[in-house]
């Protein structure tokens, strides 16, 4: 059989990165992970293509090449998953489609023709046993969580791995918390179960043998939701396997509780985590107890932050507009708390209520859900009235537009480095590496330093870098890419 896989199209988001890209040529953030590990699963003598559409678009000759298309994707993606789902059934393509939009609400998508839904550990065998003998049935799906010991290394080889700025892998899924918009513990439960350390090493070691010298996103919600496994197996293997090899930095999702523990943080720097995303939401504690953030409460999140930057691990925040306890100075202690806290990657979003959360169901028992949600909490809509004095999308939009304005985020990039302590890794030294960097630098110098409007932001941090914090001169000029994407993001959603 020949198998299309196909990873539908990002819009043009906060985390797409694709302003940014521009910077180094690559078309991609991230290669799709989970079409790469169902990929190993299919049986041997399938003859498999990806085309990964943010990378390449689907041509008539893929279609007509294939007799099946797999297609895995998230809700924003929703667009682009049903234009080609559309052009597989003209073509005659057998469908199959499974990830989290597939998963959430499958009654959406009667044009599939087979929904693989839920972990592929579980319900992928079944469809393949159905589909050998000609029975396949329309829709596979289980309440059961799958053992991470049976998942198998993505096949890397179908990417062309040079069209991405970072590889991706998962050691866990699941979290222990249970924030009330969040779809994760719905998705994968409350208990993390992990893989064995020697599965990660089995999966780097492809990476590298294939010659990836780059970052790696381990895309785990909550890499710290088992604790004792992560420093007690995994840390230690990463330690071990690093010895003798330069590059692959890793970043990653944790709970802000990782600032509870110095040791575990400098395990994770010495393993090579210079990274961590952190759901801080709001430095409200009303909004924080009304969204059952019950791990943010009672903590002093700017020392937390500043904790992880000393330990080296560099803070990016998601944040959230748009709780009934908001209120008029909402913004303001936001913008606040970002500022003190050094975050300069910091999400805001306006709240979503998502199928199968505890929001969602509350929403709509209330008579308050508009409409199916976007997926991209950082769109500039929402799909819950708001009982608020507050005007929400008002206030989004001041947000961004104060956040991300050049002497603002310029002066966090500062802000950060005073306390950044990033880890001594062995550095890339490969020609291509630093031939990307340099043109990195020379794009940034034109688009940046010469004619753009935060030019003289940009010279002043450059040079308080050079004098101040040499080591980090590399990462001054990544943040000042990253800030050119996110105000370029945010005029469009101001707009």
């Amino acid at each position: 059989m020949n198998v299309l896989l196909v990873y539908p199209e990002f819009p043009d988001t906060f985390w797409s990165f694709k302003h940014a890209l521009k910077f180094i040529r690559k078309p991609a953030s991230s290669p799709p992970l989970g079409l790469l590990t169902v990929a190993a699963m299919l049986p041997a003598d399938w003859r498999l293509r990806l085309v990964d559409v943010n990378v390449r678009e689907v041509t008539d000759a893929d279609l007509a090449w294939a007799d099946c298309a797999f297609v895995s994707a998230m809700a924003v993606q929703q667009a682009s998953a049903e234009q080609i789902i559309a052009r597989c059934r003209a073509a005659g393509v057998r469908t199959v489609a499974g990830g989290p939009l597939f998963t959430a609400q499958p009654e959406r998508f009667g044009e599939v023709d087979h929904l693989v839904l839920n972990e592929a550990e579980l319900t992928l065998p079944a469809f393949l046993a159905d589909l050998a003998h000609d029975r396949a049935q329309r829709v596979y799906r289980t309440a059961e969580f799958a053992d991470l010991g049976a998942s198998p290394v993505p096949r890397w080889d179908l990417v062309d791995l040079r069209a991405y700025a970072s590889m991706a892998m998962q050691y866990s899924r699941g979290c222990p918390f249970d924030c009330e918009f969040c779809d994760v513990t719905v998705l994968f439960g409350h208990r993390p179960r992990v893989k064995r350390a020697a599965q990660i090493i089995a999966e780097l070691n492809g990476l590298y043998d294939l010659g990836w010298r780059g970052s790696v996103f381990f895309v785990d919600d909550n890499l710290i939701g088992n604790r004792k496994s992560l420093k007690n197996e995994l840390l230690p293997a990463l330690v071990e396997w690093r010895k003798g090899r330069r590059g692959l930095a890793f970043h990653t999702q944790v709970s802000i509780n990782l600032a509870d523990d110095e040791r575990l943080m400098r395990m994770m720097a010495e393993a090579g985590f210079d990274q961590v995303f952190v759901g801080i939401e709001t430095p409200d504690e009303t909004c924080l107890t009304e969204c059952s953030k019950k791990q943010n409460l009672d903590r002093d999140l700017v020392a937390d932050a500043k904790r992880m930057q000393r330990a080296g691990l560099e803070v990016q925040g998601g944040f959230i507009i748009g709780f009934d306890s908001d209120s008029p100075g909402t913004v303001e202690r936001l913008l606040a708390y970002v500022q003190q806290s050094g975050i300069v990657t910091a999400m805001v979003g306006l709240l979503q209520a998502l199928p199968g959360t505890r929001l969602y169901d509350r929403m709509k028992r209330t008579g308050r859900l508009l409409e199916q949600g976007s997926g991209d909490n950082v769109d500039g809509t929402t799909n819950i009235v708001p009982t608020v004095g507050l005007d929400v999308r008002a206030a989004y939009r001041d947000a961004l537009r104060r956040l991300y304005a050049p002497k603002a985020y310029y002066r966090r990039v500062r802000t950060l480095l005073r306390e950044y302590r990033p880890p001594r890794l062995k550095p890339r030294l490969d020609f291509s590496y630093l031939s990307q960097q340099a043109a990195a630098l020379a794009r940034s110098v034109v688009r940046l330093g010469i004619v753009g409007r935060e030019r003289l932001e940009y010279w002043k941090l450059l040079a308080w870098t050079l004098f101040r914090r040499p080591r980090a001169f590399s990462l001054a000029v990544t943040l000042a890419i990253y800030g050119y994407h996110f105000r370029t993001i945010c005029e469009l959603h101001i707009e």
